[in-house]
């Protein structure tokens, strides 16, 4: 396993984040959870991912556990705020009372002092920038956040957060942004990416393998295959729906020859293209099965050249979502979370 810098940061991450969004606590069962814990260890994975909203909480008890074992100062274990955990009015967001409870809450079900990283889920048009920057600023203050991050922001608002932080004069910057990427989802290529390579933040990509679209186990014409995400209960059916199809499921097979002239199963390949993005620091897998970490953390270290990028660009052609305003448009539509009652 391979290791990279957050950003600018002095934060060492691994290549490979393991991350149980969908997993723990929802989809995997608790032994199985932990022993997808282990084979991520045993692959050299260091850095773990979660949310406070992942199964309301019962992914980061889960994560916690798993750890508890493991030396605290030899992994990094990010985690994020802002979405729903309960019904309150003030279970959501990123206002102060919302963002210190839910770091206390996390660290609680984590079953640790602190956390490394410390990420805004999305961002909070409702709750003042400057109530937010300073509270995260005073955690870190605390020794409880090691370092800030976001999830899903707009290259203006990263702007806007960095801008109003100077002007504070706060001792804490953001070093990491935690968007979705891969060989289909490319809209962070046009703005946020520059943005971050200029000022030194690190990415944290997450659907590398776009719910496992890309490695190909759904085929043209066929039902998905038994025990995929695709076929299991939550929500994973609803993110998988979006982008199924035949005629993007025909191209995702074009992309066998290239991962086999490679060397690399397909889920590798799609791993590996999201790692060869300069500022990229992680990609985040999930896993229901330990094989599946192994498999998935040997992408680390992988060097496409330039013959297979051309290739994965000429067999996805216009199937590929380039457009930054996809970001801005998700981020501009009120949530309901931030909706207020009558």
């Amino acid at each position: 396993m391979e290791h990279r810098r957050l950003g600018r940061s002095g934060l060492q991450v691994s290549e490979i984040t393991y991350g149980n969004w969908l997993t723990h606590g929802e989809l995997v069962a608790r032994e199985a959870a932990l022993a997808c814990v282990r084979a991520a260890l045993d692959a050299g994975i260091t850095t773990f991912d979660t949310a406070d909203v992942y199964a309301l909480g019962a992914a980061e008890s889960v994560l916690g556990e798993a750890l508890r074992t493991v030396r605290r100062e030899s992994v990094e274990i990010a985690t994020k705020v802002c979405l729903p955990t309960g019904d309150g009015p003030n279970d959501r967001g990123l206002s102060r009372k919302h963002v210190l409870e839910s770091c206390h809450a996390s660290l609680r079900r984590l079953g640790t002092d602190y956390v490394d990283v410390y990420q805004a889920h999305r961002f909070d048009g409702t709750t003042p920038l400057e109530e937010t920057l300073v509270a995260f600023d005073d955690l870190v203050r605390q020794g409880k956040v090691r370092y800030l991050g976001v999830s899903e922001w707009t290259a203006g608002q990263i702007t806007a957060a960095l801008d109003l932080a100077d002007q504070l004069g706060l001792r804490s910057r953001i070093v990491s942004n935690q968007p979705q990427y891969n060989m289909l989802w490319r809209v962070i290529e046009a703005e946020v990416l520059p943005l971050c390579r200029r000022e030194g933040i690190g990415q944290l990509v997450f659907q590398p393998l776009a719910q496992g679209v890309l490695t190909g186990k759904y085929r043209p014409g066929e039902q998905a295959p038994p025990g995929s995400r695709a076929t299991s209960g939550g929500r994973a059916p609803r993110f998988i729906g979006r982008v199924l199809g035949d005629a993007l499921l025909e191209r995702v097979q074009l992309l066998r020859p290239v991962a086999e002239e490679v060397g690399v199963s397909m889920a590798q390949l799609a791993i590996a293209w999201t790692l060869r993005q300069d500022g990229v620091s992680s990609a985040i897998i999930g896993a229901s099965r330990p094989e599946q970490v192994a498999e998935n953390a040997g992408a680390a270290g992988i060097r496409l050249d330039a013959g297979a990028l051309a290739r994965v660009d000429e067999v996805l052609g216009d199937l590929v979502d380039r457009d930054p305003a996809k970001t801005a448009q998700m981020m501009a539509v009120k949530p309901e979370w931030a909706r207020t009652s009558a």
